[in-house]
């Protein structure tokens, strides 16, 4: 039996070599929170948005069909380019596998947000379709909404006629000024799209642009600039895991979401002895559990707050990993598996078998 099992990793091993791996460069970039640290002006860009960041991690909740778990977007670091329309409009986008919905800034917007970032103009597109149809996605911090267009969208030389896309209008406050990215692809399942559009990489199989229906993503530690960092559609490389992939079953068709069977802080278990549910979240940077859980985690650690929204471990600026996020039913509870997990471990989204594969990242 154990000889067949091998054979038949092999051989899948063989047909995924034989596929083609479109491959998209991620930049890793200092993130917001960093600058303002490091300017010496973090707690008061809190204090300006009036928000108090413990607190308002604790008390926020989440609807699966309209909110996303975009509440520390500040510490995102990881981006990539895509372009839409012709001749090409491009825009620096998070590919997020915790949304399904694709999204940038409008010509028409008129928020301080859009000002800042790169805009789409559709007249400029030869390609451009107006549907009109309204959308809304709800923040954290704030609400976005727009318009829904369709026009083709080019993801490193994979381009998908017809893709359906908001334009943002309006953005909210100053949640999105500074931040690094004009907009966010979502790369979760479809059930999650806001207008009950057809998320990219749906679209991207329907028209048979990837030989295999799965996607992987490869974080690079490397800070300056994390080098060799990419996203592949289509399947996997071999060169950035150790071992062999461990396939985890999707639970529930949403976001990439898998069970836990126990959390441990010391070898010991520590959370969920009777096992728990967790999303693998590229668009989250931190890994997020329940508020009273993390705070218990946080205090196992040693990590002590810091300027009223930071845990730190008794170096000077070295912040835990960890975040307090409840994400209400039906939903959640949730814990949540962001960068700094994939960071460690190389991680494949395996839509025609609904899994997702983990191996230790090679560095």
């Amino acid at each position: 039996m154990k000889t067949l099992i091998l054979l038949l990793l092999v051989l899948l091993d063989l047909g995924l070599a034989q596929q083609r791996l479109h491959r998209v460069p991620l930049r890793r970039h200092q993130s917001l929170r960093k600058k303002l640290r490091a300017q010496g002006q973090l707690s008061e860009f809190w204090k300006s948005q009036n928000l108090d960041m413990i607190q308002f991690t604790e008390s926020c909740t989440m609807n699966q069909d309209a909110n996303e778990p975009l509440i520390n977007y500040l510490d995102m670091e990881y981006f990539g380019t895509i372009s839409i329309g012709s001749p090409p409009q491009n825009f620096t986008v998070i590919f997020d596998t915790g949304s399904s919905n694709l999204w940038v800034p409008s010509v028409y917007c008129t928020s301080a947000a859009c000002k800042t970032h790169a805009r789409f103009y559709p007249s400029q597109s030869n390609t451009y379709s107006a549907l009109g149809s309204h959308f809304s996605i709800q923040y954290g911090t704030g609400s976005l909404s727009g318009i829904i267009g369709a026009d083709q969208v080019d993801v490193e030389g994979l381009v998908v006629v017809g893709q359906q896309f908001g334009e943002s209008v309006t953005e909210p406050g100053q949640t999105f000024v500074n931040a690094e990215f004009d907009g966010i692809l979502g790369l979760g399942y479809p059930s999650l799209a806001v207008g009950g559009v057809t998320p990219v990489f749906d679209n991207m199989m329907a028209q048979n642009l990837v030989d295999i229906p799965m996607f992987s993503v490869y974080m690079s530690s490397d800070p300056e600039g994390g080098a060799g960092s990419e996203l592949i559609f289509g399947g996997y490389d071999h060169s950035h895991f150790s071992g062999n992939l461990h396939w985890v079953p999707v639970t529930k068709q949403g976001y990439w979401q898998i069970a836990l069977d126990a959390i441990q802080v010391g070898g010991a278990v520590m959370f969920c002895s009777e096992g728990c549910q967790a999303i693998v979240d590229t668009g989250t940077s931190l890994i997020t559990g329940p508020s009273d859980k993390v705070k218990q985690l946080q205090k196992a650690i040693g990590a002590e707050p810091m300027d009223g929204e930071d845990f730190v471990d008794g170096m000077e600026f070295c912040s835990s990993g960890f975040q307090g996020l409840d994400i209400q039913p039906p939903a959640g509870p949730l814990w949540i598996l962001g960068d700094v997990f994939i960071r460690r471990f190389y991680s494949v989204f395996d839509r025609g078998n609904n899994r997702v594969g983990l191996a230790p990242a090679v560095p």
